[in-house]
């Protein structure tokens, strides 16, 4: 699989590294607008690029007939429009707030438990994310995906960073030094609490789902998740 990565920092290196080990082939980095050209000779882009630079990237993908496998985050204020973009260029899209396998995993047991939790209303909730210091946007898109699945599933109408209103799930965001991202969701009443937790290890874990995805991705048409590709009902 010939493979153009969209953005060079920790991801694509270590995306790079997992994907060589595989037998893949890095066929363009791309870092600025300007190099967008590059892109022909691409079975698939990997797009781990920055806010300001995701929509552009995604789009000229779209225009080549490129599948995209995107997990930057920050931009999705322009997620519909990215959505129909592929749609009305017959494109493949795929995006993640988060690749790794765990943490879809994590998503899915976030889910049963909000649904558990849904009726019993001394219980309040709320989230924690810690990252390491570079990361440019807060809260997670991570942490954004677990609070709307509990609201999904809940009362809940809303999330707020850093203190929240009643019917508001609180996030708080924290940034560490080396810290690959941990997501904390706590469910506290006046007589116990309840929390599960994912920590990330290392960056391979999102890396490897990002290429897994890329693989999946080959000869299919449409926008699809992690759901799709590691055959998780709904």
């Amino acid at each position: 699989m010939k493979i153009a990565l969209l953005g060079y920092g920790k991801m694509g290196k270590t995306i790079e590294k997992l994907a060589v080990e595989k037998g893949h082939q890095i066929v363009a980095v791309i870092t600025g607008k300007e190099q967008l050209s590059k892109l022909s000779n691409a079975d698939v882009a990997i797009d781990f690029s920055v806010p300001e630079a995701a929509v552009v990237n995604i789009e000229r993908c779209f225009e080549q007939q490129i599948p995209v496998v995107s997990g930057t985050t920050g931009w999705l204020k322009d997620f519909d429009k990215v959505l129909k973009s592929c749609q009305n260029r017959n494109g493949s899209f795929i995006y993640a707030s988060n690749f790794s396998v765990g943490v879809n995993l994590f998503f899915e047991l976030n889910q049963k438990l909000a649904q558990l939790m849904a009726k019993h209303n001394e219980y309040k909730v709320s989230l924690e994310e810690i990252h390491h210091t570079q990361k440019l946007d807060a809260p997670s898109g991570t942490a954004i995906s677990l609070a709307n699945d509990i609201i999904a599933q809940s009362n809940y109408t809303n999330w707020k960073l850093n203190g929240a209103a009643q019917g508001e799930i609180p996030i708080n965001a924290l940034r560490l030094e080396d810290v690959k991202g941990t997501h904390t969701i706590t469910y506290q009443s006046s007589i116990d609490t309840i929390s599960i937790k994912h920590e990330a290890h290392s960056r391979e874990g999102f890396a490897l789902g990002a290429l897994l995805a890329a693989e999946w991705l080959q000869n299919k048409k449409g926008v699809f998740t992690m759901k799709d590709v590691l055959g998780i009902q709904s």
